[in-house]
């Protein structure tokens, strides 16, 4: 088996649809005061962290229903392999074509210390946003690795 794991791992589900507009892709803005004023580089894949003894799948199917509130949906998922962003952290996505109406994510929420050494914990909403969008549009907003899943979709749709 392998040996020891280095960093975080991660994995999620890009919808995409096909429009009058082309092809668009579902993304989140990432929720908490970290992102509030940022648009460039805060939205993401919906995705989240999983152990060893989950797979990669069955995490990115279970973090899609915690941070969009929704059922992951059913239908042929392509692998959109795997990248490593700037912080270590290694995502695997899987692109599913669906529709999603955004006005029906009921976003998971997260507790952290807010402000910084103030001893006081709010709660913040996984993703405070989720957008249908062009991949151009998605590429100059999405955390920067995983633009890569931009192209990849791309190949695959032409």
């Amino acid at each position: 088996m392998s040996g020891k794991q280095h960093g975080k791992r991660s994995a999620g589900l890009v919808l995409f649809r096909h429009t009058d507009n082309g092809l668009e892709v579902l993304l989140g803005h990432m929720g908490g005061p970290f992102f509030a004023r940022r648009d460039a580089g805060a939205w993401s894949v919906p995705k989240g962290e999983y152990e060893p003894d989950e797979t990669a799948w069955d995490a990115a199917r279970r973090e899609f229903r915690e941070e969009l509130g929704l059922p992951p949906p059913d239908g042929e998922a392509v692998p959109l392999g795997e990248v490593t962003q700037t912080n270590g952290k290694v995502v695997t996505a899987w692109a599913i074509e669906a529709d999603l109406d955004p006005a029906a994510v009921v976003p998971g929420t997260f507790t952290m210390e807010w402000p910084p050494r103030s001893g006081q914990r709010q709660e913040f909403p996984e993703l405070d946003r989720v957008e249908w969008m062009t991949p151009d549009r998605a590429r100059t907003l999405i955390v920067k690795a995983q633009a890569v899943f931009l192209d990849r979709l791309a190949e695959h749709s032409d």
